[in-house]
Parts: structure tokens; C-alpha cells; sequence
């Protein structure tokens, strides 16, 4: 009988104070979505397994909750809102002549280890915006992202940004196999130098190459690191990648980011759909990245609808944990206003509750 007032590891309930800031937090982020005019669309929690496979490049298989319907169809509880949402862009927007910005909350659910009691089930607040490929859009999403954080009450944060194109490119003046080039990319990502620089000599990369590849996780902080690297690559591919991240930067300080912004060319996502840009948001008290996001230009061509998108995310958990760590959550308390009654006044106190409630107040009826 114990095991059923449990949950199952890596999910957790909600409630009471913690429920209702939460709410808070959701309602603040979402209005700044909306001031920069991101519409509304909710998803369902489960979906095709194809949704989400491997082509996709979302989350490892083996990660995701898997189930069948009664035809026999695979279906997966949501391990990433962006393939979903790409979905309804291209099956409800593809004749739209504008770009289409989409803002969405929901719950997303990743089957994998758990350690240092991490979640399985997190609430991820963000936005997507389609068919502008413009660099414009993404120093948009990435200033909305820092107005969010500051509109929750966030006030010591740092938008790390890299861009996948860059290792990309590198990489394809190898002849690298996929698998192999996707444990060159974990062991960057993870900033595994020694690591990295086994497999590349096992590879018998170039040495010039080999030396590129072992300076990326070390390449990270002011734009001065993106001018550097310039200087050590001729690829066209990296090489755009770097000119686009200096654009970029332009942009975030017109929009008085500047301040907010570092750069790591080492940084390399888990989800393969990124094209371009990328980035994170990290504070201190958690070690989780409280906001993320990046441009996928192919992921919504894989449902008929060829046009390029940039999307980020908050993940309300994570931000909350941050927020309680550095003592930033909202001080406001809901006062609720308690009515006496006895069997003889009852009507009386419905009457006052009433009025209580039709000025915005929190009332309960109590009996004496």
C-alpha cells in the first residue's frame, strides 16, 4: 500500500506554494513571448514514433518512453517539443506568406539514467520561429531569451552561443565515418581533450587538423575568440559559421545583450537537427542549462515543408531550482481570506465571499 503514495524515479509532484510560483514564473515568461508577438499552440503529450526517430535527429531511441495503440502503431510520449512543433508548422502554416512564430508549455519525457536526481519529466516553456533565415532571427530568439530570464527574476546569467556549422564543417574535410564523427563530437562536447585527441590520432587526422579539433574545447569567451579562430581555418563552411556569430553579436549589443553573451565553438548540442547557431543559458546554484536553443533549417523539410527555423527553450524545473538556490523567487504570498459561518449565517457568508471574490480576492468558507 506504501508504493502507491510514490512516484516512479525521476518524476515528482507539484503542489501548494511550489505549484502556484511555478504558474507565476510560466505567466511572466509567456507574456514576454507574446510582446514579441509568438502566438500560442499546444501539442499532444504522445506521438508517432517516427515523430522523433533517428532521422530526425532528436533523442536516442532507447531514451524515449515507447508504447503501442490498439492497431499496432509505436507511440512515444514527447522526448523534444521542436520535431512536434516543426509537425504542425508544416501539416498548418505552409502557405503563410510571413514568418510564423509559434510559442508553446508543455511537458516533455526522456527515458534515461538517472543520477544526482535528475528529472525524467520536465516542464519546458519556448518558441519557434519559421521561414526567416535571416540572422536577424536569430538575435531575436536570443534576446527574448534573456528577456525571459530577467523577466522571471533571474539576475546573474550567461547565453553561451556556438554554432554547429562550425564542427561541421571542419569535419567534412575528413573521412570520418557517422559513427565516427558522432564520438569525436560527444568527447568535444563533453571537453574530453585527451579523449578527443586518442581517437584523432587513432583516425590519423592531419596534424594541422588534429590540432584544430583538440583547440575547441578550449575556445570559448569574448568575440575576440571567434577573430582568432579565423585565422586558423580556410574551410567556407567554418569559416561562414564564424562570420555569422560575429554578426550576431553586432545585433546583441544593438538589442543591449552584449553584456549577457559569451562564445564556445567547443559547444555542441545532443539533438543532430542543429544547422547553425546555438546556444545556452547557464547560472549558478544548477548544473543543468536552464534555457537552450539553436537553428534547425532541415528538421522541418522531413515534414514536407522546406523552410528554415530557429527555436529555444526554458525549462520552468530547472529555472525554478536556480531561482530558489540564489533566494530570487517571488516574495508575493496568495493571501487567502477565510469566511466564518455557523448553519445560521451561511447565506450571509456565501454573500461576503462573493463580493471578496469579485475583487480579486482568494476566500474559503469556514465553519465555526
Amino acid at each position: 500500500m506504501m508504493q502507491l503514495l510514490h512516484t516512479p524515479e525521476g518524476v515528482r509532484d507539484t503542489y501548494g506554494e511550489e505549484s502556484r510560483q511555478k504558474e507565476l514564473l510560466r505567466t511572466k515568461i509567456a507574456h514576454c513571448m507574446h510582446t514579441y508577438g509568438f502566438q500560442d499552440i499546444q501539442t499532444p503529450s504522445f506521438e508517432f514514433f517516427d515523430i522523433f526517430n533517428k532521422e530526425r535527429g532528436t533523442v536516442p531511441s532507447k531514451d524515449m518512453y515507447k508504447f503501442f495503440d490498439r492497431d499496432g502503431n509505436t507511440l512515444v510520449l514527447r522526448p523534444d517539443m521542436t520535431p512536434s512543433i516543426a509537425r504542425c508548422a508544416a501539416k498548418y502554416f505552409r502557405e503563410e506568406d510571413k514568418p510564423i512564430r509559434l510559442s508553446y508549455c508543455g511537458n516533455t519525457y526522456i527515458n534515461n539514467n538517472s543520477y544526482q536526481g535528475r528529472l525524467k519529466e520536465t516542464t519546458q516553456i519556448g518558441a519557434e520561429l519559421f521561414s526567416d533565415a535571416d540572422v536577424l532571427a536569430d538575435a531575436d530568439l536570443i534576446a527574448m531569451t534573456v528577456d525571459c530570464l530577467k523577466a522571471s527574476g533571474l539576475k546573474e546569467f550567461q547565453i553561451e552561443v556556438g554554432n554547429a556549422d562550425f564542427f561541421k564543417g571542419l569535419v567534412e574535410e575528413t573521412s570520418l565515418t557517422e559513427d565516427e564523427q558522432e564520438e569525436l563530437r560527444v568527447l568535444i562536447k563533453n571537453k574530453n581533450i585527451f579523449g578527443a585527441q586518442d581517437l584523432l590520432c587513432k583516425l590519423n587526422i592531419s596534424g594541422d587538423l588534429q590540432e584544430l579539433f583538440m583547440s575547441l574545447p578550449e575556445m570559448f569567451g569574448s568575440m575576440e575568440t571567434i577573430r582568432k579562430m579565423k585565422q586558423k581555418t580556410t574551410n567556407e563552411r567554418a569559416l561562414k559559421a564564424l562570420e555569422r556569430m560575429e554578426q550576431l553579436y553586432d545585433l546583441l549589443t544593438a538589442y543591449g545583450c552584449g553584456q549577457y553573451v559569451s562564445f564556445d565553438l567547443g559547444m555542441l548540442s545532443k539533438y543532430k537537427y542543429y544547422t547553425g547557431i546555438i546556444f545556452r543559458a547557464i547560472t549558478y546554484g544548477i548544473g543543468e542549462a536552464v534555457a537552450s536553443g539553436g537553428r534547425y533549417n532541415q528538421l522541418v523539410g522531413q515534414f514536407g515543408f522546406d523552410t528554415p527555423a530557429i527555436g529555444m527553450s526554458i525549462t520552468l524545473d530547472y529555472l525554478m531550482s536556480a531561482l530558489e538556490r540564489q533566494n530570487l523567487l517571488s516574495a508575493e504570498k496568495n493571501e487567502v481570506i477565510s469566511v466564518p459561518y455557523t448553519k445560521a449565517t451561511r447565506k450571509e457568508a456565501v454573500l461576503k465571499a462573493c463580493e471578496l471574490r469579485k475583487e480579486g480576492k482568494s476566500v474559503t468558507l469556514l465553519e465555526q
